[in-house]
């Protein structure tokens, strides 16, 4: 069964191609409208307001905190009971640096603070706290899938191979659309989802 969604939707695939039409629309809208500049930095705050913009066509839980447990294979996400606490600590969290923003990164994956979508929408907020900081952005595109993920997995208990795989990828490139489109490809197909190139959208 398909996740209840606002488009009445039953079928997953269904719901996937149409979830990743409407947010990707969304997600040029962030990025050519300015309105990312308009979010907080860094911040729980934040990360919610680029969720709910993404997903506010598709679920009735855009930008709201998760009510259920959550896991990807044999990896728990923070329990409900701990979400909150978990997300003032990340609020906390410094990131004046590559390493500090890596690692506040990592610890809101450990989150997962929604239903679906936490991966999409990190990956915008990790760009926008790089971006304030250092004047920089990932390149998502020169990032392959399986070592993302798989550093990913590792990420809670040993961050040095995400850390190396974001590093290798940065550009200053902060206000290139073709790197953003890109960007957004394959943080996409990161989650399975590449019926729709961006620039097509």
């Amino acid at each position: 069964m398909a996740l209840d969604n606002k488009l009445g939707i039953t079928d997953t695939i269904d719901l996937a191609h149409k979830e990743e039409f409407l947010t990707k629309k969304r997600a040029l809208e962030l990025y050519d409208n300015n309105i990312l500049e308009t979010f907080p930095v860094g911040t729980f705050e934040g990360l919610k307001a680029i969720h709910q913009y993404l997903f506010q066509d598709v679920y009735e839980f855009a930008g709201k905190l998760r009510d259920v447990n959550i896991a990807k294979g044999s990896f728990r996400f923070a329990p409900v009971l701990y979400l909150e606490d978990a997300l003032k600590n990340i609020d906390k969290m410094p990131q004046s640096n590559f390493g500090e923003i890596v690692e506040k990164y990592v610890e809101m994956n450990v989150a997962h603070p929604f239903r679906e979508g936490n991966g999409r929408s990190t990956r915008i907020w990790l760009d926008a706290i790089l971006k304030k900081e250092l004047g920089q952005v990932v390149d998502w595109s020169q990032i392959d899938k399986e070592d993302y993920l798989l550093a990913m997995e590792r990420s809670p208990v040993r961050n040095k191979e995400i850390m190396s795989l974001l590093r290798d990828a940065l550009t200053d490139k902060i206000n290139d659309r073709q790197v953003y489109m890109k960007g957004l490809d394959a943080s996409y197909i990161y989650e399975g989802y590449s019926t729709y190139k961006t620039e097509e959208i």
